[in-house]
């Protein structure tokens, strides 16, 4: 009884309320989120498995944050992309705006399937209008558009190889079918808005409906849960250090740890589990059970 009391307490003083740590969600939308002591975490057993992590995965991952203050780290791995129209048996039945427009293979087959599941609701108009750009061309729209609508080389997302414009053929993305449905579904394939309407003031980005970021699940889901963009739900991992989400059935437990002191780290760990930096101090290492779906698909990082 003390234990349920003291987690009611913990979640109303994180302003989350006990609502929000019951199931009030059901189906496939169901997403609940627990931090602290109210998620009821136990450090795995020392003798499992361990997972070291070197000083440098802060600069690697899904989680990376990219904008007018953070940089893509200087020396990461470019990422291998493919010429959307060179291979257009890639993109099959997606329109691709012009023939300069390239994707790493891993985003292209995540954004298709997202498609896929858009086509299966009526949502069919999709076009890719711009994927990843080296800093070369990053450097050519900078100087072309200015900096109120792009960012210098090297702070755009699209420099990083997670991030796609994506429009319609039937107008606007802002009133399409295809941004509706984006909007509302994208976090379910592990995609978010990156820079929505009310919050520019966090982002220093103006409203974008086309520009969509992969983090990957269970945090598209989280953020889009708390209306958290990529900079709050870094700050929040950080406060909260470790959080679990239940996600359509797979439990996920997501923990933070600072690497401000830039030496390797050894951590037990249970499961399968994806690790990230944020591209500042910390690194995020996510973990679920090895049997759930979502590990039979990803597997370990």
């Amino acid at each position: 009884m003390k234990k349920l009391l003291l987690a009611a307490a913990i979640a109303l003083l994180l302003g989350y309320g006990w609502n929000e740590l019951k199931p009030a969600v059901s189906g496939e939308n169901k997403i609940v989120v627990l931090e602290g002591e109210a998620a009821g975490w136990e450090e795995p057993e020392p003798a499992g498995k361990k997972l070291n992590i070197a000083p440098d995965e802060v600069y690697k991952g899904d989680l990376l944050l990219v904008n007018s203050r953070h940089s893509v780290p200087k020396g990461a791995k470019l990422p291998r992309v493919v010429n959307l129209f060179e291979q257009p048996e890639l993109a099959e039945g997606i329109g691709v705006l012009d023939n300069g427009v390239e994707l790493p293979p891993e985003l292209l087959h995540r954004f298709a399937e997202m498609v896929d599941a858009a086509r299966a609701d009526g949502v069919d108009h999709f076009l890719i209008t711009s994927g990843y750009r080296n800093e070369e061309k990053q450097a050519e729209l900078y100087e072309k558009m200015g900096a109120d609508y792009a960012n210098p080389p090297g702070y755009s997302e699209h420099n990083l190889g997670l991030s796609l414009d994506v429009g319609s053929s039937l107008g606007m993305m802002k009133d399409a079918p295809e941004g509706k449905w984006l909007e509302k579904n994208a976090w379910r394939h592990g995609f978010v808005l990156r820079y929505p309407e009310d919050k520019t003031d966090i982002t220093g980005v103006q409203h974008e409906p086309w520009h969509f970021r992969y983090v990957g699940l269970p945090h598209s889901a989280i953020m889009q849960k708390q209306g958290m963009v990529l900079e709050e739900y870094l700050d929040y991992l950080q406060e909260a250090g470790r959080i679990q989400a239940e996600v359509n059935g797979t439990a996920y437990t997501v923990t933070y740890y600072s690497m401000k002191d830039k030496k390797p780290l050894s951590i037990p760990i249970e499961g399968s589990y994806t690790l990230s930096g944020d591209n500042m101090d910390g690194v995020i290492v996510t973990t679920w059970d090895a049997g759930s779906p979502v590990a039979k698909e990803a597997g370990p990082s």
